[in-house]
């Protein structure tokens, strides 16, 4: 897929980090993008900034991104890119024991539940929407027709402890992209999902020096934190190279989590 000013593209979570890092990026080549988020204020400067629409939306809903897909489509036209970034990162035990009064608690449920529902439903809510669009286009001279893009997580395979329900649903999302690409092989759309390490977002910019540092140098080569710039470079070379599909692939710097 060439990215020009013929194309539209969706960004799920594209008011701040990796989201925001693709927007721009996809912008750059002139494809005409629509920013899917939560943050009305953030996501309206950026998209001023871009030239691009910003939709309100809630992933948890179906009305929402339903409403979302049809002001982006007003805009810009059938989307052929979509690209899911739009999540949330929590950390529990399985059980818990206060360490004052040796009182145990098992998980959450309501936040293993939200936590799934995120990044997993959510997920999978919008790019079957947008799926079912892009197998009513043309198909281009290649014969795809359009290409999504997922994000899990390194932790959907080594996942460290207080993340099993954020292990849970990036690797639901890992699971399914096969799956999905299968499906969708006969209408040429394609399925991808990236997979980052340790990245550089708004939420670890709020942690302090001493602990970045520590987090860059535990990752072998290169030794810094993954960039949104990182993140978008895969999601154009996916987009480039038609001959990648059904592929889950991590952009980690070759890190395997520990435990803890």
């Amino acid at each position: 897929m060439k990215l020009d000013n013929t194309i539209a593209a969706v960004v799920t979570g594209g008011a701040s980090g990796l989201g925001e890092g693709t927007a721009r990026a996809i912008a750059a080549t002139g494809a005409k993008v629509a920013l899917f988020d939560l943050n009305a204020e953030k996501g309206e400067a950026i998209a001023a900034e871009i030239g691009g629409v910003f939709c309100q939306v809630d992933v948890t809903d179906d009305a929402s991104v339903a409403a979302a897909f049809e002001k982006a489509r007003a805009a810009h036209g059938q989307e052929r890119l979509t690209v899911n970034c739009a999540g949330i990162a929590t950390g529990q035990k399985t059980v818990s024991r206060k360490k004052d009064t040796g009182e145990i608690k098992a998980h959450d449920m309501a936040q293993f539940e939200r936590t799934v529902r995120v990044n997993l439903f959510g997920t999978f809510r919008v790019l079957s929407q947008s799926a079912a669009g892009m197998v009513t286009l043309e198909p281009m001279a290649d014969g795809e027709r359009g290409l999504i893009v997922n994000t899990a997580s390194v932790a959907a395979q080594d996942g460290q402890i207080g993340q099993a329900a954020y292990s849970a649903s990036k690797g639901g999302v890992y699971a399914m992209t096969l799956p999905i690409a299968r499906d969708l092989a006969q209408e040429g759309v394609r399925c991808n999902t990236i997979l980052p390490g340790i990245m550089w977002t708004p939420m670890m910019a709020g942690m302090d020096q001493k602990i970045q540092d520590a987090l860059a140098a535990a990752i072998p080569f290169p030794s810094r934190l993954g960039t949104p710039d990182d993140y978008a470079s895969l999601v154009l070379e996916l987009a480039r190279n038609v001959y990648i599909n059904g592929e889950c692939i991590r952009l980690d710097g070759a890190i395997r989590l520990a435990p803890r």
